[in-house]
């Protein structure tokens, strides 16, 4: 079924057209835009011939390829609309994949929902109980969890989901093969492996917030063993779907060294408490593969001082701008050369109306 697809995505795929476009996004990597907000469109839109399908999330979990199909409309979509955003595909089995890989239950959302899905801390569910952790955080279920993760070291990178990413991998590398635009153009960037306090929030459950404070040296171990697994996998990763040289893309979006870091549990963190159990790690992580991006939810301006301080750090991608004082965020980034990706055109306008010199560096869709 899906040799159609591919066919009708290889027809429409304009070398010049690809090539232009990822010209303007190196200018903009490399701090050589100049204008006030990056925001790039291909030349021309390029139109299917035929009616590419909706792939609910749930379908393509359970089809190779149903996976390649539901990510290769997004590229469809992209050339239809002659939008700026690059070619790209990946492994899409949500947030779970490194916790499955400790023996985390996977969670599926219900289809109705068309949501990718997470997982089950190892505790069970009550482990999001902060009452029945209270005072006792290194003696609950999923603490006693954790012990045993830590006794037992880095984890088979084939279970969980580890094998089935990695299969995925391989198999959008044969669909490519007989489509040298389709080699070329579209870009395999690495699976959602989270950042490593992301990856212990959903191991632990929500009673980790009270393990900061009642059971660090336990926390610290955890996180000691996630970074390692994280770096092993993204080794074996690179193996198996090696990057293409020069800046990474990511979400079809292109920045500075090889990995996209997410922090989205640092929003319920002090400042103190991200230097303390996030910044070493993502630091190891970033001179580990070369330096990166890092993507948050939430607020982050308690924090990216000291995150803008990582070596390495080449962009910041933060999903919710009216939750953070931006004057703040536009400091610690595209003063220091740091860039804006994926920023909410209504924050960039906004911080433009203001005065603001946005540096060339700020990137709307």
């Amino acid at each position: 079924m899906i040799e159609a697809y591919l066919a009708d995505l290889e027809r429409r795929i304009d070398p010049e057209v690809e090539a232009a476009l990822f010209d303007e996004w190196l200018d903009f990597v490399n701090g050589d835009f100049e204008g006030a907000i990056f925001a790039p469109r291909r030349a021309r839109p390029a139109p299917p011939d035929l009616e590419w399908p909706h792939v609910p999330v749930n379908d393509a979990l359970e089809s190779y390829e149903l996976m390649a199909l539901q990510q290769l409309g997004a590229c469809s979509q992209a050339l239809a609309q002659g939008s700026g955003a690059v070619l790209a595909v990946r492994c899409n089995y949500g947030t779970g994949i490194v916790p499955t890989l400790f023996g985390a239950e996977l969670f599926v959302m219900d289809p109705e929902t068309d949501t990718l899905p997470t997982s089950i801390p190892l505790g069970g569910l009550a482990t999001t109980n902060l009452e029945a952790s209270l005072g006792q955080a290194d003696r609950t279920p999923a603490a006693q969890a954790v012990k045993e993760l830590l006794d037992r070291g880095v984890p088979d990178l084939s279970a969980g989901f580890g094998q089935r990413v990695f299969e995925m991998a391989e198999i959008y590398q044969t669909f490519f093969e007989p489509y040298p635009r389709l080699q070329r153009y579209v870009h395999l960037y690495h699976p959602d492996l989270q950042g490593p306090m992301d990856i212990c929030e959903l191991l632990w459950g929500s009673s980790l917030f009270m393990a900061l404070v009642e059971a660090p040296d336990l926390v610290i171990d955890l996180l000691e063993l996630v970074t390692a697994t994280y770096s092993a996998f993204m080794e074996t990763w690179m193996a198996c779907a090696p990057p293409n040289p020069g800046p990474a893309v990511h979400w079809s979006m292109v920045h500075g060294g090889t990995i996209m870091i997410r922090d989205d549990s640092a929003m319920n963190l002090s400042g103190r408490m991200f230097d303390r159990f996030i910044r070493p790690y993502d630091q190891r992580l970033l001179e580990a593969f070369g330096g990166g991006a890092l993507h948050f939810c939430g607020r982050g301006d308690h924090y990216i001082r000291s995150a803008s301080e990582m070596v390495g750090l080449t962009a910041v991608n933060l999903s919710q701008p009216e939750y953070n004082a931006m004057n703040v965020i536009f400091e610690h980034t595209v003063d220091r050369g740091i860039n804006l990706i994926g920023l909410k055109r209504e924050a960039a306008h906004e911080a433009l109306k203001q005065g603001r010199d946005l540096r060339g560096r700020v990137h709307c869709w």
